[in-house]
């Protein structure tokens, strides 16, 4: 018989406490291991939709092992239809009740979308188009406000990291049917985080 997922804030909790012990330097690495049994299945109890950058892996940063979490990564954190359908298997198929978008401090992706909108251009490639132009939009407000205010770049950094964070969080909530279902039927939570480069914390939103 198979064990209940446990609720959305137990599994909120827990990321927390990852994150503490994470941030103190008292994890257990023994849970990142291989273990018997793994291969029989998996019921993570979270689904992360987190940045690429190599500083923020999810399973440190939240003290987590093999099978506990559900990681799709991509520069930006960004929602593409890819990344809905992932979050959308992982719910369906595994139960899984929580759905954090991790963002980070000084994200690389946000920096150049933030660029390209300053100079009025964009990156030679297509495939980084593709995550620039994502960003882009749930941003521009905020750095033309920016503009007019002389706001100081680190806090614009920031601010347009959040903001996107949010963007993302929405566009999981509502940028699929059956994820808008599962989170009106209250069987998903789905919250945006952000995760700080300078302590390791990390503060939901």
């Amino acid at each position: 018989m198979d064990v209940p997922q446990p609720s959305a804030r137990e599994c909120l909790e827990r990321l927390r406490e990852g994150n503490s012990r994470f941030v103190q330097g008292t994890h257990d690495r023994t849970l990142l291991g291989w273990h018997p049994g793994i291969v029989e299945g998996q019921r993570p109890f979270a689904v992360i939709l987190g940045c690429s950058d190599s500083r923020a892996p999810a399973e440190l940063v939240f003290d987590q092992g093999l099978g506990d979490l559900f990681v799709i990564r991509v520069a930006g954190n960004v929602v593409a239809p890819s990344g809905i359908g992932s979050v959308e298997f992982a719910v369906e198929q595994f139960g899984t009740p929580l759905v954090v978008v991790m963002g980070h401090t000084r994200c690389g992706a946000v920096g150049a979308t933030v660029q390209a909108l300053e100079q009025g251009d964009s990156p030679p490639s297509k495939n980084l188009r593709s995550i620039t132009d994502r960003i882009g939009p749930h941003i521009q407000s905020l750095l033309r406000l920016a503009q007019r205010q002389s706001t100081d770049r680190q806090l614009l950094m920031r601010e347009a990291v959040r903001a996107n964070i949010l963007a993302s969080t929405a566009q999981l909530r509502h940028g699929s049917a059956l994820l808008e279902q599962l989170v009106e039927s209250g069987r998903v939570v789905v919250v945006g985080a952000e995760y700080e480069l300078e302590t390791g914390r990390v503060n939901f939103l």
